[in-house]
């Protein structure tokens, strides 16, 4: 998951950065409106409001005129209540102020980023090759033959499924199915040798080195 840091004090968004990127997020740092608003797509947004070039709520309003769907969360000094409901009616998804604990920022992280991922429209049905998924009845086939699963191999196919042939990081299956990213990732390759056992075919789930596991697509 990809995450844009916005944040001038560079001391302090090199700490955010190596913090998040040891919690398995691709972080991208940007010190200026400008620089944010010419950054490449991201899931997530930390968006400090005090910044050199403009007001970081006007920036806010933009993203999200941009990308509804787009997760943000301001991260700044501005304590109180008016700054904060000011940010939050402007299109922050949560506020969040200085000093914090990456604790608490890991937790508001997987909280808005489960948010953005429900407003997200849900086919009934997808099919991916000899792959068939029955959202709503929460059933699968494999060129015909009906797979008993377990809930947590459904979920992990169901996250791999929406986007068959890419690669989805290990991080966005612990959020997708486990609702965290902290789990132990040995937890998931123990439930994706068990789906593709299950499947009959190993290779309709494929290992992608350093990032986590594609659906094949045919």
């Amino acid at each position: 998951m990809r995450i844009l840091l916005v944040e001038d004090d560079r001391r302090v968004a090199a700490a955010l950065s190596s913090a998040l990127t040891r919690r398995g997020y691709e972080v991208e740092h940007a010190a200026t409106v400008a620089a944010a608003l010419s950054a490449a797509p991201c899931d997530l947004v930390l968006l400090d409001l005090n910044l050199p070039d403009g007001d970081g709520v006007d920036l806010c309003r933009e993203l999200r005129r941009r990308s509804p769907q787009l997760g943000i969360i301001a991260v700044t000094a501005r304590g109180e209540e008016r700054d904060r409901v000011l940010g939050l009616r402007l299109g922050a998804d949560d506020y969040v102020v200085k000093p914090f604990s990456m604790v608490e920022l890991q937790a508001r992280i997987e909280a808005v980023l489960r948010r953005a991922a429900h407003t997200l429209p849900e086919r009934n049905l997808i099919e991916a090759g000899v792959l068939r998924v029955d959202v709503a009845a929460r059933t699968v086939a494999v060129d015909g033959r009906a797979v008993a699963l377990t809930r947590k191999e459904f979920d992990i196919l169901l996250s791999l499924a929406r986007q068959p042939g890419v690669a989805v990081p290990r991080e966005r299956i612990l959020l997708d199915v486990w609702g965290t990213t902290w789990a132990d990732r040995h937890t998931v390759e123990v439930h994706v040798a068990s789906l593709r056992g299950k499947l009959g075919d190993a290779r309709l789930v494929e290992t992608v080195r350093g990032v986590g596991y594609r659906l094949r697509a045919e």
